[in-house]
């Protein structure tokens, strides 16, 4: 999980699984200090729990009014589609699995 930040923006890309292990990890990589808008890139994430759900929810909440913007893999949207979560403004599913 990488995180950059270019001015008040910070950029995650996440790979891998985001699970219980690792979901506090990128709510914490995704709010930095001074952040005010967030993008998490999601397209190498091959697993993703309900604590990864939860995460997202809890990002949703922190950056409000479309400051958050998210890229799903398939398998990410998947489980957002079937939790209910897949209409929800910041998800950008175009791009989804584009670098699966």
């Amino acid at each position: 999980m990488a995180g950059a930040v270019d001015g008040d923006h910070v950029t995650v890309i996440v790979t891998g699984e985001v699970d219980m292990a690792t979901a506090d990890v990128l709510f914490s990589t995704a709010t930095p200090p001074d952040a005010a808008a967030a993008t998490v890139d999601l397209r190498g994430v091959s697993f993703f729990d309900s604590a990864a759900i939860h995460a997202l929810t809890r990002l949703a909440e922190h950056y409000p009014s479309g400051r958050l913007t998210v890229f799903p893999s398939s398998r990410v949207l998947r489980v957002l589609e079937i939790s209910g979560l897949a209409g929800q403004p910041w998800l950008k599913p175009d791009s989804a699995g584009a670098a699966e």
